[in-house]
């Protein structure tokens, strides 16, 4: 038979602390200590402390709700507004304000688990940063030399990877390091371990490749593969890492933020190792189709030499050494013909420069001529730099041909010979355009000194008429009232024609 609780006596007169301690202590006595209650979350705010203050409500009325920090931090899932949850905890009085509330000991999303919720939320947001995009990921090398992995040492995924690197390939150097992987810390353990052998990576020889995974289990048992830490840690890698957690059915933010996800340990093992027999048998097959390339090297080359053999200048390279000088001293004589015709016909032209600036006027078509004829001496100078080069090289190139049979001396003497040629010749060619120069530059004083600007600088003036600017010879080009320009050696003026003055 249940006794019933004495209420508790209340005095006349209270205060407003008195009354929010009894209220309290009567809603704890009358309430259960545990509580579930569903509603949907608003007005969620989190504060510095850590503290998450929160409103639950249905379709009718609301309550006020706290999760201290302890309770909140074991939230794998994001709480947001209008998320609709189951909320464990009890009533108490807030008596400070006069208020109750509701406290949340666990939180758990209503419909959909926790877990799952919390993959889901992160598995956005990561997405959405971009850290699965194929385009960042590392390719693996192809022939690694050492193996990072980072697995449980007692865990069946450690002896499923030894094995089967050990059967793949045996000279492998394999480096192991422990962690946790699964319960408290260990998504901790598991990113320091990917950090740590980034960084002492140099230290340990090198690490090609790294092997992140775990044998199977519940989703509460991999969850660890599924921590934001463990995501950005796998990504921050500079060392391709695969990720081989629990079984083929079982994905992971790890599995997804990897460089490559292999569905099982063993997998993992397989993807990061090729297999060392199948690498032999290509190894032999290379060998094999290098010696028939090598084979078929060595005839072609016989060929070639058999055809060289034959060749003129295998048998008797004197004989092409003597055509070389004769063709040698073919340009040379074309060369000297070509600056005799190039002379002759920079002097024609000269003469007719002068006959032609006897008679014209403006400076500007002397100084064009002088530029023209300044770009002539150069482009032959040019070309006979050119000739003379390509003789030279052609004169090389017999040379390096004939070197093992053409004695040296003659050619070092012919090349002596060619270079003095072509320094006499451009002397030469400098001597003598310089004295054109000489020339030309006598005939543009000449020409200044008998322009008619002297003229008209010793007070003489010219008349044109406007607007054709045709000069003025004879007064009868002219009528009254017709404008004309006179020009001196300061300027021009404009003037107008008027009757003649009567000269009586």
């Amino acid at each position: 038979m249940a006794v019933a609780k004495a209420k508790p006596a209340v005095p006349r007169e209270v205060t407003v602390s008195q009354l929010n301690a009894l209220i309290k202590l009567i809603l704890a006595d009358s309430l259960p200590g545990t509580i579930y209650l569903v509603g949907e979350i608003s007005n969620l705010k989190r504060a510095d402390s850590g503290h998450v203050y929160l409103t639950l409500k249905d379709n009718r009325s609301e309550i006020r709700g706290v999760m201290w920090r302890s309770a909140a931090s074991a939230i794998k899932f994001k709480p947001a507004d209008g998320l609709e949850v189951i909320a464990t905890g009890h009533v108490e009085v807030y008596e400070p304000r006069g208020q109750y509330q509701f406290i949340i000991r666990k939180l758990e999303p209503r419909g959909t688990g926790a877990l799952e919720l919390a993959f889901r939320q992160l598995h956005a947001r990561l997405a959405k940063e971009g850290l699965f995009d194929q385009a960042r990921k590392k390719p693996l090398p192809r022939f690694p030399q050492r193996i990072a992995v980072v697995t449980s040492p007692t865990g069946a995924a450690i002896r499923d990877i030894l094995r089967t690197l050990q059967r793949r390939f045996p000279c492998i150097r394999v480096l192991i390091h422990p962690v946790r992987v699964q319960g408290e810390g260990a998504a901790e353990d598991i990113a320091t371990a990917i950090r740590r052998l980034n960084e002492q990576s140099t230290a340990l020889g090198g690490i090609d490749v790294m092997i992140v995974g775990r044998g199977g289990g519940s989703l509460e048992d991999l969850w660890a593969f599924n921590e934001e830490i463990v995501a950005r840690a796998v990504v921050a890698s500079r060392i391709p890492i695969v990720s081989g957690v629990g079984h083929e059915v079982d994905t992971t933010i790890c599995d997804l933020a990897a460089d490559l996800r292999a569905p099982t340990p063993t997998a993992a093992a397989v993807a990061a190792m090729p297999s060392a027999p199948e690498i032999l048998n290509g190894l032999d097959d290379v060998a094999r189709r290098l010696g028939r390339a090598m084979n078929h090297r060595v005839a072609l080359a016989q060929s070639r030499l058999a055809g060289l053999e034959r060749l003129e200048w295998f048998r008797d390279p004197l004989a092409i050494l003597h055509r070389h000088e004769q063709r040698l001293d073919e340009i040379a004589s074309r060369l000297r013909l070509l600056v005799s015709r190039r002379t002759a016909d920079a002097h024609r032209r000269l003469n007719q420069l002068e006959a032609l600036l006897a008679s014209i006027q403006p400076r500007a078509f002397l100084q064009q001529e002088h530029a023209r004829l300044v770009r002539i001496a150069y482009r032959l100078n040019w070309a006979l730099q050119q000739q003379v080069r390509r003789s030279e090289r052609r004169l090389d190139q017999a040379r390096e041909a004939l070197m093992a049979a053409t004695p040296a001396i003659l050619i070092g003497r012919h090349r002596q010979d060619l270079q003095a040629f072509e320094h006499a010749l451009d002397q030469a060619v400098r001597h003598r355009l310089e004295n054109i120069r000489d020339r030309l530059d006598s005939l543009e004083t000449r020409l200044q000194a008998t322009s008619y600007r002297s003229t008209l600088a010793r007070g003489f003036t010219i008349t044109r008429r406007w607007p054709d600017r045709q000069v003025i010879t004879n007064a009868d080009q002219v009528s009254i009232g017709d404008d004309v320009i006179t020009e001196t050696a300061q300027g021009e003026f404009t003037s107008r024609v008027g009757p003649r003055p009567d000269n009586g």
